[in-house]
């Protein structure tokens, strides 16, 4: 599953430097607006100690961790949903993606420029909120124009549904919320309102750039992001980018453990920034344990067994007969799949079993 969230935020509030962290591709982080032209895309693995632990016990050929990837968009301005700057590519860029992590500069340092004069984090927000707003209403503006007369004197349920979505969307939009704001029922609903592919609707997290000393406990920007935000339902990380960067630097595990200790942290940001990235997507993992292989595969929460076998291979789900599941606990804790089966811990499930996180599978299929 190829899922991608796409790094937001204006000039000069650390973004490149993030993502320089979180992947070997480097951006060029420069001290002016539009230093990053074109998307970086940077596949990043998901940092995930079962796997390791699985791998100690099956002693594999190889390991296969999942993915996300993040891609670098270019910083926004003000007017970019009219075209300033390079805006209406960089708002393509962001459509592309599933999620955004959204970049807000919580640090002051005289000398990093700021495109709009000083620091303030809620107000850099808000450019960036009202300018994917603006952006969403002009499209939602015209897919009504389409829809309407068929929505009022046909008989298309389809149409009318749409329309109505559109006119929800539009009023929320107009009092300045984001379209994730508007919720839906009924499936078909969401169906209609997702295929909209609106830059608001997607689900973000906004990462507070702090400076070294804020890395723990944040400070008064964090403050200040973190009452702006508290209705919406949003998620809040705490990075320092520069401190990443150095981290990053460092060539040995037990280096970058001791650095982490000196600043008084647990694990590095970049490390909670992958994770929650993928579970901002709502994406869980499951597992398959082999002397070839052990490998994490990505699937949707709430995915039944041959959706997630079909995450392997189309013919998987196509040809679905049962799956043979093991606890990641259960495998831990007897230490290998004979000695699962020998204490009766191996489940066999059917196509309505709903696969857990941390579920080790084995498909049976036919084709």
């Amino acid at each position: 599953m190829a899922l991608q969230c796409g790094i937001v935020g204006l000039p000069n509030v650390g973004k490149s430097t993030l993502f320089n962290c979180l992947s070997n591709a480097k951006a060029q982080a420069a001290n002016f607006p539009f230093c990053t032209i074109e998307p970086n895309v940077g596949v990043i693995t998901v940092p995930d100690e079962r796997l390791n632990k699985l791998a100690e016990l099956v002693n594999p050929q190889r390991i296969l961790p999942t993915t996300v990837e993040i891609v670098d968009i270019a910083g926004l301005v003000k007017g970019a949903s009219k075209g300033e700057g390079l805006g209406n590519k960089f708002l393509a860029n962001i459509r592309e993606t599933d999620a955004i992590l959204h970049v807000l500069r919580c640090f002051d340092d005289e000398n990093v420029t700021h495109v709009d004069g000083s620091v303030n984090p809620v107000r850099d927000k808000e450019i960036i909120d009202y300018e994917l707003q603006l952006k969403d209403l002009e499209t939602i503006e015209a897919r009504i124009q389409k829809v309407q007369k068929q929505a009022k004197t046909g008989g298309d349920k389809v149409a009318k549904q749409t329309y109505d979505i559109l006119i929800k969307y539009k009023e929320a939009l107009e009092q300045g919320k984001s379209a994730r704001s508007v919720q839906f029922d009924t499936k078909d609903e969401q169906k209609i309102a997702h295929e909209l592919f609106l830059l608001t609707s997607k689900p973000v997290m906004y990462v507070c750039n702090v400076d070294e000393k804020s890395a723990v406990n944040g400070n008064k920007y964090v403050d200040m992001v973190r009452e702006a935000v508290k209705d919406e339902n949003a998620e809040i990380l705490v990075v320092a980018g520069k401190t990443e960067s150095d981290i990053a630097e460092l060539e040995t595990y037990e280096d970058r453990q001791l650095f982490l200790e000196e600043a008084g942290l647990t694990e590095s940001g970049v490390a909670r920034l992958i994770r929650a990235a993928y579970h901002l997507l709502n994406l869980q993992t499951y597992f398959t344990a082999g002397v070839q292989e052990v490998r994490a595969w990505t699937f949707e929460k709430g995915w039944k067994a041959p959706q997630c076998a079909g995450v392997i291979h189309t013919d998987f789900e196509k040809g679905f007969i049962r799956a043979e599941v093991i606890k990641y606990d259960d495998f831990i804790n007897f230490g290998s799949e004979a000695a699962v089966k020998e204490a009766g811990k191996l489940g066999v499930e059917g196509k309505e079993y709903v696969v857990q996180d941390g579920d080790i599978m084995h498909f049976r299929f036919n084709v």
